[in-house]
């Protein structure tokens, strides 16, 4: 049991992390032509150097619900983390993990609509010139999506013992 505890821990940890990441970095398309690479993320777009990312009005509001939804879920994430120590050291035995396992899920809620978003509206139109592809921040968004929904769903099965 003990070493089922510290892998989800390990696992929730991997998780707070990737989403830090994936928010900050700005590599979520890239663009490669035969001189150079470009990528834009949620905050800037980079070439030989970073500018601010240049959206069109209608897609403004979409970017800045992407950017809030990413937010959310790092702060719903690192919130279940707490709350799964906090609940360690005070949970009776034979109780269950409820209010972290819900608040992962909620933190799986918020990656699934920023990231959904970001795929219906952004991917393939920031950048426009050379042949572009998914960034690596993309990828790891969407393994902290099946990661935060696998970790939610043993929150609220797993019992103190």
């Amino acid at each position: 049991m003990l070493v089922l505890l510290a892998g989800i821990f390990v696992v929730h940890i991997a998780t707070v992390i990737m989403l830090f990441v994936c928010t900050i970095s700005n590599v979520w398309m890239v663009a490669t032509t035969s001189l150079k690479t470009a990528s834009s993320g949620l905050w800037l777009l980079c070439n030989e150097t970073c500018v601010q990312l240049p959206v069109n009005k209608e897609d403004e509001a979409s970017l800045r619900a992407v950017q809030a939804f990413m937010i959310l879920s790092i702060i719903f994430s690192v919130l279940a983390l707490v709350m799964f120590i906090v609940q360690l050291f005070t949970l009776e035995k034979g109780k269950r993990f409820y209010i972290t396992g819900g608040i992962m899920l909620v933190c799986w809620v918020c990656i699934l609509i920023g990231v959904s978003i970001y795929t219906a509206r952004f991917a393939g139109k920031m950048l426009e010139v050379g042949n572009t592809h998914h960034g690596y921040c993309f990828i790891l968004a969407w393994i902290c999506f099946c990661f935060s929904f696998i970790t939610g769903i043993l929150y609220l099965v797993l019992r103190k013992k």
